[in-house]
């Protein structure tokens, strides 16, 4: 990988994992545990809040696995590593880069 390559994945992940820090951010009142006071909601008003609860908890572990995936990007980048597959040590190819930054795998070992 060149500089120049390697500084644009470098803002492209930086600015991905950016985005998904303020979606976690604003999504954070979402996940808050549900209150179960039955004079105000129903029944059925609690149960989809609960499961309006559930999916967005799923929602938030997908976010914090790939932040997980970018920072060890950013770390194969700083490690002058980026680009290549961890299995077989082979270039990844640029347009499975550019589709996303994060891949750590060829085609060939994924």
């Amino acid at each position: 990988m060149t500089t120049i390559d390697s500084k644009h994945f470098s803002d492209v992940i930086r600015a991905e994992m950016s985005q998904l820090k303020a979606l976690s951010e604003t999504a954070k009142e979402s996940r808050a545990p549900v209150r179960l006071d039955q004079q105000s909601v129903g029944r059925l008003s609690r149960m989809d809040a609960m499961q309006q609860q559930s999916m967005e908890l799923a929602t938030e572990d997908r976010r914090q696995q790939r932040l997980t995936a970018l920072a060890a990007a950013l770390m194969r980048i700083e490690a002058g590593d980026y680009g290549y597959c961890l299995k077989c040590d082979h270039e990844i190819a640029a347009g499975r880069l550019a589709a996303d930054p994060a891949v750590s795998l060829c085609i060939g070992c994924a």
